[in-house]
């Protein structure tokens, strides 16, 4: 039976699996592994820190995602169906792994996040 995300080691366990998938989707894995040359051992911890952040407010995570998504999207360009296949990728693992109030709240929060990355980098 599956739990909801109580916690840290339920945020890694999450942005693992949910990173696994992205190093090897055949739609948005060349942003992570080719332009934006993503270093996982640097990258992974700032994604356990930013989705505690958000779903246990713990003030862990500094940084400006919506910067970050900027400067990708001025070296190679990103659109709607990038942003909307990354939501149904993570959407699906943590419905693999998890259920309850903070799963769902994690899965509403990664679609705000992406509307608003949308809105920004897109216009």
């Amino acid at each position: 039976m599956k739990t909801d995300i109580k916690n840290r080691s339920d945020i890694e366990k999450l942005v693992n699996a949910f990173y696994d998938k992205i190093k090897t989707d055949a739609k948005i894995s060349y942003f992570f592994n080719d332009v934006a040359k993503v270093n996982w051992e640097e990258h992974l911890p700032k994604m356990y820190d930013f989705w505690e952040n958000i779903l246990f407010s713990t003030g862990n995570y500094n940084g400006n995602p919506m910067e970050t998504h900027e400067e990708l999207h001025k070296k190679r360009e990103m659109n709607r169906g990038h942003f909307q296949h990354w939501n149904a990728l993570f959407d699906e693992t943590v419905d693999e792994l998890f259920a309850g109030v903070k799963a769902e709240e994690i899965k509403q929060r990664a679609i705000n996040i992406s509307a608003a990355m949308i809105h920004k980098t897109l216009g």
